[in-house]
């Protein structure tokens, strides 16, 4: 069985969505669906227990961030195997059956990610590269993560995103999960990190497509300030010294461009978004 694991907060509509998907497109499998509600005050807690009687739900008195809130929830998790989903994304086929018999094949497979799509249908970066000092400066002045070139419709990564992620249960368990010191944005990487140091593999499989919005519980500014956040908190567990202090001076300097940029242009989103993320560094 499966165990499918969503976090919500504050995402009604989109919730209903990816409710409404996953009962309408998975099938020849068993599974139980279990929603991690963050303190919404969108009436999203309501809405599940009244239109999705066959959801279990969890609810939390506050925001207890992605990492901690997706620990919870695995907590009461009877699937073999754990689907972590983003209340923002869509299923567009039942792919899901060939990712578990492939974890079933190789059993060193940890992990597999699921393709996230933009609505214009592009893939929305849902792997990528572990973030050595070249992939944070490319991140960070150029916006873009590089991306292994896929070979086969299942290939090796490195990491893949947490918004379509299937597990082991046991070997999510056994890693201790999710580390709580991410609140959110970077915990998918570093846990991928400690997995492939662990000895097991990372897979994406191209053909499990999802509609992904991006960002439907948090905003931009929200995004830049804890990957900030997230950054530091990687280097520091798990890199050598001098090479944290590397990363602090390239996010120190992208906030004072970002702030510059936003006084230039009289862009007062640029501005104050930077300034929060050089609180952040300082």
């Amino acid at each position: 069985m499966v165990s499918i694991i969503i976090l919500s907060y504050n995402t009604k509509s989109l919730l209903r969505e990816c409710l409404t998907a996953i009962f309408s497109t998975l099938r020849s499998f068993s599974f139980e669906v279990i929603v991690f509600d963050n303190a919404s005050k969108d009436d999203s807690v309501h809405m599940v227990k009244t239109e999705f009687p066959r959801v279990i739900v969890k609810t939390s008195d506050e925001n207890l961030g992605f990492a901690k809130g997706i620990n919870l929830a695995s907590c009461s998790a009877k699937g073999e195997y754990l689907l972590f989903l983003n209340s923002d994304a869509v299923l567009l086929d039942n792919k899901l059956k060939e990712m578990i018999v492939k974890l079933e094949v190789d059993k060193k497979i940890a992990v597999i990610g699921g393709n996230l799509l933009s609505d214009d249908n592009t893939t929305s970066a849902p792997y990528g590269s572990f973030y050595n000092l070249a992939e944070v400066f490319r991140l960070l002045f150029y916006g873009k993560k590089s991306r292994p070139a896929l070979k086969q419709d299942f290939s090796s990564v490195d990491w893949v995103s947490g918004g379509y992620m299937l597990i082991r249960n046991e070997v999510f368990v056994k890693s201790g999960g999710f580390d709580v010191g991410f609140f959110m944005y970077i915990e998918d990487m570093e846990l991928c990190y400690r997995l492939k140091k662990d000895g097991y593999s990372v897979y994406y499989f191209m053909d499990a497509r999802a509609r992904h919005v991006g960002q439907g519980s948090s905003n931009r500014t929200f995004a830049i300030v804890n990957i900030y956040r997230g950054l530091l908190f990687f280097y520091k567990k798990h890199k050598a010294r001098w090479q944290f202090f590397v990363v602090q001076l390239l996010l120190f300097t992208k906030a004072i461009v970002g702030i510059f940029g936003g006084i230039v242009t009289g862009n007062k989103y640029l501005r104050e978004t930077y300034f929060q993320a050089l609180k952040v560094v300082v």
